[in-house]
């Protein structure tokens, strides 16, 4: 059965995951994100194989509606396409923490996004 929500546990919060995921975590960019992984031994929450963040710069976009409205765009992408990388890695049961940095300097439409989105699971999928 497939599941189109992302729910608050699905989110990236915690704050030592994220230092550590920027601290240890590999990287590859597929424009317009860079994306940070870490595989992690036990997430703080074991119902979801995958805790995600995004974040847009505010050097690049000074207002934060820019900033939100990315961010929505990118969540939205996430969540229409994570059931193939959540099946393959509940599999192999493994875990992973991913941070989505979109580094543009101008917002993308929903389409590239949901493209660029497809992509990059594609890449986690493989990779890992």
């Amino acid at each position: 059965m497939k599941t189109y929500s992302f729910t608050k546990e699905e989110r990236l919060k915690s704050r030592k995951l994220i230092e550590t995921l920027f601290r240890e975590g590999k990287a590859f960019s597929v424009f317009p994100f860079r994306v940070i992984y870490l595989p992690v031994k036990e997430l703080p929450v074991n119902k979801y194989p995958v805790q995600v963040g995004f974040s847009a710069s505010t050097r690049r976009f000074p207002h934060a509606v820019d900033r939100n409205r990315i961010k929505r765009l990118s969540r939205e992408a996430w969540r229409l396409q994570k059931q193939g990388l959540y099946d393959h890695l509940r599999a192999e049961s493994r875990q992973l923490a991913v941070f989505l940095v979109y580094t543009d300097k101008k917002i993308g439409d929903f389409s590239t996004l949901h493209h660029k989105i497809s992509v990059i699971l594609e890449k986690l999928k493989n990779s890992y």
